[in-house]
């Protein structure tokens, strides 16, 4: 949970009265590898924080999936489009590995916004962390190669980045199993 507080305090000082109200909200959950935290359809009601592990954001589909986003840990998950909206998710989260999450649930994130000092510039930075992800995800996917989205994901997550599988990886940064073997084989063999 120190963790979550350190997140927070690199951008603003939390008094202990409204630390010991936010934390008293949060729920520490483990998780097991392959575990689906949301399903398309399911309306998402956590907003949750990885203390340790690895979750990956989806698509399913018949063929392959389409993977969109991993997470990692020190890192805010959520199916956000549909805890704001409280609308069925239209995408799978699921953790790669066995995985411990802090979780808030949304009608605890009102209650916080509501009876705090500090709320709102909480959930205004975890929003801003949500959106600031994917929007480099998005510049990503236009401006850089297979190669270098391979590269960056890498180089920003060395050792976890050995414990998700290709096919994932390769959905990720759009390109077949197949291709991204070449690059991997490209990349090591320089």
């Amino acid at each position: 949970m120190e963790q979550i507080r350190q997140y927070f305090e690199k951008n603003v000082r939390l008094t202990d009265k409204d630390w010991q109200f936010f934390s008293s909200k949060l729920t520490r959950k483990e998780f097991p590898k392959n575990y689906i935290l949301l399903k398309t359809g399911q309306t998402e009601n956590y907003l949750s924080f990885v203390e340790t592990g690895i979750v990956r954001s989806y698509i399913p589909k018949e063929e392959n999936d389409l993977t969109f986003a991993f997470i990692f840990d020190n890192n805010f998950v959520s199916g956000y489009n549909s805890f704001l909206t409280q609308t069925p998710s239209s995408y799978n989260i699921e953790t790669l590995t066995k995985t411990t999450l802090w979780r808030l649930t949304y009608n605890d994130l009102q209650s916080i916004y509501k009876k705090t000092k500090i709320g709102n510039t909480i959930g205004r930075q975890a929003s801003e962390d949500l959106f600031l992800k994917k929007s480099q995800r998005e510049l990503s996917l236009l401006n850089e190669t297979a190669e270098q989205r391979y590269l960056n994901l890498f180089t920003e997550q060395p050792k976890l980045i050995e414990k998700i599988p290709l096919k994932y990886i390769a959905s990720y940064i759009g390109i077949t199993p197949q291709a991204l073997s070449r690059i991997r084989k490209r990349i090591f063999l320089t």
